[in-house]
């Protein structure tokens, strides 16, 4: 009888060629997950993930539709959303990540062969929202250098943000210099770029939203009516729900608006965080980590409308606060206008934050790119990396064209008359970011089953505290509301 050490030091005999290759290139494989580069420790993790969530999507379109929805109703529904449903998908994504060591495109294919479907599609999403997510950096860096040299009270102007983006080259420039700076971030790599970059900016990211949040709730102004408004009243309206002629339909738009700022906020079913997941070492505390990304992504956007909504209603009234997609290009700049000399430098201050905000984000979706080629085609990050300039280069100068050589409108489902821009964003957020977050919900609920995330989430002893919740949301109430927010 042969002995258990004996058969356990047997050499494996190759019997043929297809064999021989499988192992060389699962030899590969090993090789390159060992290699893969890690971050640091939570801390680095936690901000440059945090850095990825608090992005265009937290100050700009956050206080916009608090502003629309009720104030303290819209605010309530998301901090609830964002317990569950957000948290749901968060903790799913980074788990996934860190189990399988892939970047989006390879890593749901390893979880289920069938599954790779749900990589593709996640990463058709980040390249198509990076080129227009870095034709609106180039808008912020254009507003940024407009308060720094003195040129605030220009900005303000009416026809000021029409007459930039419809312009033939300063939008392509700008958006050309902001590329070039996040792409030097992500081609220095995940220790020396994008963690050393986030460890240094997101800092200063919170001072920033917490001095202007101070600073808009205790400006008054007296309207030309006589009546003296307050940030502190402001503040109220942000805060307090808005119930008056509060319907079931309307509900359902707050609760709708409040899913689709999920999707923004977390970087949720793009596959951000599985790609920053996959940079995650084992010993980390996972599940700790992810609750410290909501708490940092929730709070900044709480105090971006602390920052913006008071200020907007002490120079503008209600009225002011109902501009939409328009309020931090066209009505904030007028807000600034209104303070005097102070306003330029709160001006600048502001939309330095904002820029900070959107490098965070925009080198999260590059990273994802550029870490899916690597996996799948085995390539070094530099010509990954190029390859994703390329691209991102011809796409965002047809992005900036949509607005003067290349402009049409279309009508959308949703009843929006669009351009380029606003098509690219209607197909990514509306259509392809549900469909990845109802197939990961699916397979990771049905097919992989949770006991995939939860022993993850546990593998170092760590107590997942919210497991039950966990296993009845991903099984059986996300993939609700992502089918609803496909409009």
């Amino acid at each position: 009888m042969r002995e258990f050490g004996e058969a356990s030091i047997e050499p494996k005999r190759i019997t043929n060629k297809s064999e021989r290759v499988c192992d060389i290139q699962t030899g590969v494989n090993k090789n390159m997950e060992k290699k893969r580069n890690t971050f640091s420790g939570s801390l680095g993790f936690v901000l440059a993930a945090a850095g990825s969530a608090v992005g265009l999507g937290n100050i700009w379109r956050f206080p916009y539709l608090a502003a629309k929805d009720g104030g303290g109703l819209f605010l309530v529904i998301y901090l609830i959303l964002a317990l569950t449903f957000g948290y749901t998908l968060l903790v799913t994504e980074v788990s996934i990540g860190r189990k399988t060591k892939q970047s989006p495109l390879t890593a749901y294919k390893k979880l289920n062969k069938k599954w790779g479907f749900l990589g593709i599609i996640a990463s058709l999403v980040r390249v198509i929202i990076f080129p227009y997510y870095i034709t609106i950096g180039g808008w912020v860096v254009k507003y940024f250098l407009a308060f720094l040299t003195g040129k605030g009270t220009e900005a303000a102007q009416d026809g000021y943000f029409t007459g930039f983006i419809t312009s033939d080259i300063e939008p392509v420039i700008l958006m050309l210099i902001f590329l070039a700076v996040t792409a030097f971030i992500v081609f220095r790599g995940v220790n020396k770029g994008i963690e050393s970059f986030s460890k240094i900016i997101m800092p200063l990211l919170i001072l920033l939203v917490i001095g202007i949040a101070i600073f808009s709730i205790t400006i008054k102004k007296n309207g030309d009516d006589g009546i003296v408004r307050t940030g502190v009243e402001g503040l109220k309206l942000y805060l307090i729900p808005n119930l008056d002629g509060l319907t079931v339909k309307s509900f359902f738009t707050v609760l709708l608006d409040a899913m689709g700022q999920l999707f923004f906020s977390l970087s949720v079913a793009m596959g951000i965080m599985i790609a920053y997941g996959s940079y995650v070492k084992d010993d980390a505390a996972l599940n700790k980590s992810v609750g410290q990304i909501e708490i940092f992504d929730t709070v900044v956007a709480f105090l971006a409308g602390v920052m913006i909504i008071p200020a907007v209603y002490v120079f503008s009234g209600t009225e002011g606060m109902a501009q939409g997609p328009s309020l931090m290009f066209v009505s904030l700049p007028k807000v600034f206008a209104q303070m005097g000399k102070v306003g330029n430098v709160i001006g600048c201050l502001f939309f330095a934050m904002v820029l900070f905000a959107a490098f965070t984000s925009a080198v999260s979706v590059m990273e994802a790119i550029v870490a899916s080629i690597m996996d799948e085609f085995h390539t070094s990050r530099a010509k990954a990396g190029i390859i994703e300039l390329i691209v991102a280069i011809i796409v965002g100068t047809i992005v900036c064209r949509g607005y003067n050589k290349l402009y049409f409108e279309v009508k959308l489902p949703n009843g929006a008359v669009a351009q380029i821009l606003d098509i690219m964003d209607y197909i990514s957020n509306n259509i392809m970011m549900p469909i990845v977050a109802i197939g990961t919900c699916i397979l990771i609920g049905w097919i992989s089953k949770p006991q995939t995330v939860i022993e993850e989430v546990q593998k170092n002893g760590e107590k997942f505290s919210r497991k039950g919740m966990y296993v009845v949301m991903v099984k059986f109430i996300t993939p609700i509301p992502c089918c609803l927010s496909c409009s």
